[in-house]
């Protein structure tokens, strides 16, 4: 989902507690892990021996009707049980019926149309028929509709350990202009621009840690989704571009000669290719003749989800996307010819293109053949292969916010985590690989160093949440700390200060390679890092995941060993507040030598206070707490110590 912006406040100081509030005992509680390993789910963090997934393979044929502004027809979809239960009723997701006026997250939202309501209601999705397939023959099946889940329930159950049921379901859905931030219709210069996601109605998840994912659709609370082929068709007017998650599979039947030529030559091409120019849109002489609507044939393979964008606007330009190991897949993006230029869309596919080889380079290699960013009335949204980003983004932004939904195809896209209960999970890391991203790109064209002496007003606020909470429990004011800024910062404090680069980039790539198109819990996460970086980090998940705790570091006092400073100092720290970490102290002497020292965070082990020993050789005329401002401390005022040159403490 798009990035929420990073509010700085000015001011340092969050406010400082007179006396200490840390406690030891609960940062290093030993007992952090709820249970041991399992059959399904390793105590190393991997997928245990008979770990297992449920499939979902979908064939979808819809019709695309501009004049009532909405689609329908039919899916069949394979359901395949791998789990050791044999099932007999079905759960799917119906997300259109959040768009209904009668809809829970419709209830629940505020009074004034906001982020996550309709600004206009429609009917949701309309189911016409269920039917199932049972020995070679089909079935109408029973099947109720409650919010945004359909229930079916079968005429035989599903049998455990690879059973197969089919179902055929025949619906249509109006497309909303404005979709929940997450797909709609806007009105170009040149005709309506679609984007269409969460457009059929898909399996919900039924895995080994909560049985069915059940939980509505509400609206900040996102997907959770299991993995398949999909291949689907859209039928729409002749005079529109359609593009989609996969690979187009019949080019040579809704492009003209020349689009055809030129889509190939940008499959060959590093810089961008127009596939249709503005003026060709203009025109809108462009089309296959002879005919009133064209079929678009479209497969993705070993994916969770698919979403499309259609329109008679768009100008299409794209390039050539290289890999590791010398695979090669597209970067393309659509927009309307008032979004092009040099200093907006016209960058577009570049963006796409570096930031996918940077992510496939760093961290796993990008899984699909196509990558499409659609200019349109959605802030920013991902899906499989295929990303929605405002049309009216230029410059920065339209870097920040393609690179932010294009991280997604990595979390929760290849690495398939509950976004419906871990938002943290996927905003989260995928925040934090946007940072790692935006350093290197094109030299660090958009990198901007931030202060986080700055932040820690804004990230331990009194607005601020917990990150382990439902992202439809925590408020509109403080989900994007606690779903993208907190815990992106904890993941970049955990690689600079905690594990160093080599031994974070190893776990952390690691626990992407176990879990590609699997699906983890926050546990496996933790257990992941901890065992292939091979630290506890017990202290680390409680202070940044589950509690809402903050940071302040501080000198409390210097002394000197027999009252000489050429004896050697003794420097006393103090944790005034709950959270935990190392501590980094740039110490300046008054014969002008400076040190850096490094102290683990097991120093606080046995207290708020910790006395340690410098071999100083003169007066130190100034200590600073993490001098690089790399902490988000709350309370900077006791950071900075001044020597006195006249008077000193002896030990």
């Amino acid at each position: 989902m798009k990035p929420y912006l990073l509010t700085i406040l000015l001011g340092v100081a969050v406010g400082g507690m007179a006396q200490s509030r840390y406690d030891q005992h609960k940062a290093f509680d030993p007992l952090f892990y709820p249970a041991g390993s399992t059959v399904y789910r390793s105590a190393s963090g991997a997928p245990g021996p008979k770990y297992w997934s449920n499939r979902a393979d979908y064939i979808i044929h819809v019709l695309l009707d501009t004049t009532r502004q909405s689609i329908s027809g039919e899916v069949l979809l394979t359901y395949t049980n791998n789990s050791p239960d044999e099932l007999s009723f079905l759960w799917l997701q119906l997300d259109q019926n959040i768009y209904r006026a009668d809809a829970r997250g419709v209830a629940i939202g505020p009074v004034q149309p906001g982020r996550w309501s309709d600004r206009n209601f429609t009917e949701g999705d309309q189911i016409r028929s269920v039917t199932v397939m049972v020995k070679g023959k089909e079935m109408r099946a029973e099947f109720g509709v409650s919010d945004t889940r359909l229930q079916v329930f079968l005429p035989a159950p599903v049998a455990a350990c690879g059973g197969v049921v089919r179902l055929r379901i025949t619906y249509s859905c109006s497309i909303p202009e404005y979709g929940t931030d997450r797909m709609g219709r806007q009105l170009a210069r040149e005709g309506w621009i679609y984007e269409i996601a969460q457009w059929y109605p898909r399996m919900a998840v039924y895995d080994d840690v909560g049985g069915w994912d059940i939980l509505p659709y509400l609206g900040a609370g996102e997907f959770y989704l299991d993995y398949g082929n999909i291949d689907y068709t859209v039928t729409a007017p002749a005079g529109m571009i359609v593009v989609g998650s996969g690979e187009l599979l019949n080019p040579t039947e809704v492009l003209t000669p020349v689009q055809q030529s030129r889509l190939a030559k940008a499959k060959g091409s590093p810089a961008g290719i127009f596939i249709r120019t503005a003026e060709e849109v203009a025109a809108g002489k462009d089309r296959v003749p002879g005919k009133a609507q064209l079929v678009w044939h479209f497969r993705c393979n070993q994916t969770r989800d698919v979403a499309w964008a259609a329109s008679k606007a768009f100008v299409w330009d794209a390039a050539r996307i290289d890999l590791p190991g010398g695979r090669k897949a597209l970067a393309q993006s659509v927009y309307p010819a008032e979004a092009a230029g040099p200093a907006a869309w016209g960058r577009s596919t570049e963006f796409v293109k570096g930031c996918i080889e940077l992510y496939s380079k760093n961290w796993y290699p990008f899984t699909y053949p196509v990558a499409t960013n659609v200019a349109g009335s959605v802030g920013g949204m991902e899906y499989p292969g295929i990303v929605f980003c405002s049309s009216a983004e230029r410059g920065a932004g339209l870097w920040e916010v393609t690179n932010h939904e294009f991280g997604h195809n990595w979390f929760p896209m290849i690495v398939g985590s509950n976004e419906r209960k871990y938002a943290w999970m996927d905003e989260g890391f995928n925040t934090f690989i946007n940072g790692v991203d935006t350093r290197i790109f094109n030299n660090g064209e958009f990198y901007h160093k931030g202060d986080r002496w700055q932040a820690a007003r804004y990230l331990f606020g009194e607005r601020s949440e917990a990150v382990m909470n439902l992202p439809d429990v925590i408020s509109d004011a403080a989900l994007g700390n606690a779903a993208y800024d907190k815990p992106a910062i904890a993941l970049r404090l955990l690689r600079s200060s905690v594990l160093g680069e080599k031994r974070f980039d190893y776990a952390f790539r690691t626990y992407i390679r176990r879990w590609a198109f699997r699906h983890p819990t926050p546990w496996d996460f933790f257990r992941t890092m901890e065992n292939a970086a091979g630290e506890d980090l017990g202290w680390f998940w409680r202070g940044w995941i589950f509690n809402n705790w903050r940071l302040d570091q501080a000198v409390k006092e210097v002394r000197y060993v027999q009252n000489d400073p050429a004896r050697g100092a003794i420097i006393t720290l103090e944790n005034r507040e709950e959270m935990v970490m190392p501590v980094v102290l740039a110490i300046g002497q008054e014969n002008g030598a400076t040190d850096t020292l490094n102290l683990p965070v097991e120093i606080w082990q046995r207290g708020a206070v910790k006395s340690i020993a410098f071999r100083s050789v003169s007066r130190i005329v100034s200590i600073v707490v993490d001098p690089r401002h790399e902490y988000p401390d709350v309370d900077t005022t006791n950071n900075v110590w001044k020597g006195d040159t006249t008077a000193v403490k002896p030990y």
